[in-house]
């Protein structure tokens, strides 16, 4: 009887404390132990496997990218993770094509209003952009210059305002208004192609600001010589391309300077006025003849991996909480200090290494989350996010049942995790779980250190908030937890000296514990969301939920939650 007592009185006791823990953090007694499990040393393991050498750095289409993909596939049978690909397996095929300019047969003549024609030199002087669907592509029309391209009612803002370029071609600089929100601002510097199509232009022509290094034609040209890829919708035909525009050119720096020659405006003037946001937009005075013969082949059948955990509710396991990292990186490439293989340790076997682990921390619950978790290793993030664009335009499960993404790239681990950049968390209710989750571990919600990178553009979470998915993208902040160490310039050198070099090896100064609790955030942050009887919502007036999500009259996905 005084066992039987004593049991009872444990078991009381364990509810109690059990009950007084949730109350407290708002997270149940399981999820706290799956949280407190997490494993250093396997997420170290994992990128040890997948950044080595014998994977080739992970290139689309390689054997070394299909040996990284089988062994997450194999990581996901040992969770018990079912198939949640293509016909009932755990890859998704992904279908890229790339495509070339020919150099010897493209041109760009310049032709004054006296009609002098003035040829430019490719590579020295410009660059072409394919011409997705036509062999050859050649087109002559006048210049219009809009500023930086961009129109933007919702802050006020119309590069395009009282012109009409119908047939024309316009020229603006790279990037967008420094006055708009970052992220607002990495959106309209990304979407002008599509913005200079709808407004009736048949081609482009780009240049840069002086401080924008990263586009200039040193840069430049070595990456645009490499050829672009696109995936394949079922009809063959490739995605996110503009077939109104007829050519495409960027300008190096001093070409750019005599474009301005002709048009009655200084470019000193010019440039003045856009680094103080203000539309600009006027004729340059001349034409130009852009000829692009373009060459397509180099097929890749590139697969993304898919596994998914299904849930406990009757009604809400038919809904989902994606995670995803890229498995991908950048193959054999140019040698650096003797070494050609671009391992790719930090970007990105890191972020798959953390969701494997976040994936270990579900598969261990006792009851499993409401919701469905399902998790997606993701090809060609490195030729521009293909792969998540693919799977989010064409998800192995239906896509208004995805109620919310976690990305994972790169996080940056290097000094403990004092602080985190969730990217996203200003635009939709999930800020509230990413809240909870930090509080629970002892981390900071910091702001964008870095909005100059536009990083809320620049990874795969990017493709689900396209679609209208709410998504948040953890990256670890700048503070160190050493006054003597500066987290920002650390980020900052890394990105400079290692980042898409073969010296992104393992044997980099990880804190692996530091890794440890980006898996925390994953698990819980999804986790909270996967429990919540309510899927995420845009907030009201939110830039990218009247962009991407459900528009006004249309009937939103109804809360399956009870």
């Amino acid at each position: 009887m005084k066992t039987v007592l004593t049991s009872t009185f444990l078991l009381l006791s364990f509810v109690l404390v059990s009950a007084q823990d949730k109350s407290k953090s708002g997270i149940p007694a399981e999820a706290q132990a799956a949280v407190q499990s997490a494993k250093p040393e396997a997420i170290r393991a994992h990128m040890r496997f997948l950044a080595d050498d014998a994977m080739e750095g992970r290139k689309p289409g390689t054997r070394g990218y299909r040996l990284a993909a089988n062994y997450v596939i194999a990581q996901f049978e040992a969770l018990g993770l079912q198939p949640a690909g293509d016909h009932q397996t755990y890859w998704q095929k992904v279908p890229l094509r790339q495509w070339r300019v020919n150099e010897e047969t493209s041109s760009l003549v310049l032709i004054a209003k006296n009609g002098q024609e003035k040829p430019l030199s490719f590579g020295k002087n410009y660059l072409l952009s394919p011409v997705y669907g036509s062999e050859k592509s050649e087109v002559t029309a006048p210049v219009i210059f809009v500023g930086f391209g961009v129109t933007a009612p919702d802050l006020n803002y119309d590069d395009y305002k009282n012109i009409d370029v119908k047939g024309k071609f316009v020229a603006y600089f790279n990037g967008a208004p420094a006055a708009f929100p970052s992220n607002q601002r990495a959106y309209h510097g990304s979407a002008k192609l599509e913005n200079a199509a709808s407004h009736g232009a048949v081609g482009v022509i780009s240049f840069s600001l002086p401080t924008d290094v990263r586009n200039r034609m040193e840069a430049a040209a070595p990456r645009a010589r490499q050829g672009t890829y696109r995936w394949l919708d079922k009809d063959g035909k490739p995605q996110r391309v503009f077939p109104e525009l007829k050519g495409v050119a960027s300008l190096g720096d001093s070409t750019a300077r005599t474009v301005f020659a002709e048009s009655g405006h200084s470019l000193t003037d010019v440039i003045a006025a856009a680094n103080k946001s203000i539309p600009q937009t006027f004729p340059l005075n001349f034409s130009v003849r852009m000829t692009t013969e373009t060459r397509s082949g180099n097929d890749i059948a590139g697969y993304n991996v898919v596994g998914v955990l299904p849930g406990s509710d009757p009604i809400l396991k038919n809904e989902y909480v994606v995670y995803v990292s890229h498995l991908d990186h950048l193959g054999i490439g140019r040698p650096v200090k003797g070494d050609s293989i671009y391992n790719g340790a930090h970007d990105n076997a890191s972020g798959v290494g953390i969701n494997l682990e976040a994936a270990r921390m579900y598969a261990s619950l006792p009851t499993k989350p409401k919701r469905s978790i399902l998790f997606v290793g993701v090809t060609g993030e490195e030729m521009g996010l293909l792969g998540s664009d693919f799977f989010a335009s064409n998800p192995t499960v239906p896509k208004d049942k995805i109620v919310a993404n976690l990305c994972l790239d790169m996080p940056f681990f290097f000094h403990p995790l004092i602080d985190i950049v969730p990217y996203g968390y200003e635009h939709s209710s999930m800020a509230k779980e990413v809240n909870v989750a930090a509080a629970y571990l002892g981390v900071q919600v910091a702001k964008d250190p870095m909005p100059e990178q536009v990083v809320f553009m620049r990874s795969d979470h990017f493709s689900f908030v396209r679609q209208g998915i709410p998504a948040i993208y953890v990256k670890s902040g700048t503070n160190s937890g050493n006054p003597q160490v500066d987290g920002l310039k650390l980020n900052l050198d890394w990105r400079a000296t290692i980042y898409h070099s073969p010296q992104d090896e393992i044997d980099q100064p990880f804190d692996f514990n530091a890794a440890a609790k980006h898996a925390q955030l994953q698990f819980l942050i999804g986790y909270l969301t996967a429990q919540n009887p309510q899927r995420p919502t845009w907030n009201t007036g939110d830039f990218f939920g009247n962009k991407f999500g459900p528009k006004p009259g249309s009937k939103a996905p109804a809360d399956s939650g009870k």
